[in-house]
């Protein structure tokens, strides 16, 4: 289990940054060419703005297992620690109920969408839909992957490059 999970955050991670760096470029480029007169890549805005969305949605789950999403937890840090292990546990239910809500509902779009093409790729928009499923399909697994020390003690992972301490110190 543990070398599958390192597997998929090893992807998961990978995924991310190549999507940031494909967008990166795009942007750039297109920039770059409509300052020099030479007219922009009419497709980098399309493709940069379905990228965000991917990079959104399978950015979910590294975020979380760091604890990186916005919390507010103040009042919950005044209960009893018994209260905060079942606050903590009810967090995880409606979360990971959220995730396989939003991952049913999104394949659900996706079905619906292969007919539908995006403006100027012309491409299924049925390919961007398939960002929520994944997302949260993913999200689900790292929240299962770290439930346990987070309702016991709170805790997320530790990660050297993904430390959102540091990120909202700068």
């Amino acid at each position: 289990m543990h070398q599958a999970d390192a597997a998929l955050l090893f992807v998961n991670r990978w995924l991310m940054i190549l999507i940031l760096g494909a967008m990166a470029v795009m942007v750039f480029t297109s920039v770059m060419l409509r300052y020099l007169s030479i007219g922009a890549l009419v497709w980098a805005e399309e493709l940069s703005r379905y990228a965000m969305i991917w990079l959104a949605l399978v950015g979910i789950g590294p975020v979380l297992r760091v604890g990186g999403h916005v919390a507010v937890d103040s009042l919950a840090e005044l209960a009893p620690p018994v209260v905060r292990k079942l606050l903590r546990l009810v967090v995880v239910v409606l979360v990971g109920a959220t995730c396989i809500w939003v991952a049913y509902a999104g394949w659900s779009y996706v079905g619906r969408s292969w007919n539908q093409t995006t403006p100027v790729l012309g491409v299924p928009f049925a390919v961007v839909a398939l960002a929520a499923p994944v997302g949260f399909t993913l999200t689900l697994w790292h929240l299962a992957m770290i439930a346990v020390g987070f309702v016991r003690q709170g805790a997320f992972e530790s990660s050297e490059d993904l430390d959102p301490q540091k990120a909202a110190a700068s």
